[in-house]
């Protein structure tokens, strides 16, 4: 991709925004999904060097097939997915985020990356914590942009 200059720059994507749609993850017939807490997760994916326009686009997809995707950071060699999820637990919450990249990666066309990391915490925890400096520049939900 080029930026306004017209020179190649791998961190110039553009934001996409779409709107939140945010599921129950593993929840049973008998539980009402307003009855579920809320988390908040974040999965950090990482692998091999890939070309960042194409990566790019292969997230706007993903979070066009996973319209609960709140935002998502990138550059060629690393992706962090951020949403809130619904769930009885962490432990469900856990288990939906990490199949979310496998899921898509074939139908979107993300890289063969493994997880790196991966954070499920409460809404209290999330609201505890107050703004974190990494996310100041989060622009809207179903932000993709690189890091």
């Amino acid at each position: 991709m080029t930026d306004d200059a017209g020179t190649a720059d791998d961190a110039t994507e553009r934001p996409i925004t779409l709107h939140p749609d945010v599921p129950p993850a593993f929840a049973g017939p008998d539980v009402d999904p307003a009855d579920l807490p809320l988390w908040h997760v974040r999965v950090t994916l990482a692998g091999p060097a890939t070309d960042a326009e194409q990566l790019g686009l292969a997230l706007q997809r993903l979070c066009q097939a996973s319209p609960f995707l709140a935002s998502v950071r990138y550059n060629s060699e690393r992706a962090e997915v951020t949403y809130w999820d619904e769930a009885e637990d962490a432990d469900d919450a856990a288990a939906l985020a990490l199949r979310v990249w496998n899921d898509h990666r074939r139908s979107v066309g993300l890289p063969p990356w493994h997880v790196v990391g991966l954070e499920v915490v409460d809404r209290d925890t999330r609201r505890a914590r107050g703004k974190v400096p990494e996310e100041r520049d989060v622009l809207s939900t179903g932000d993709v942009r690189p890091f």
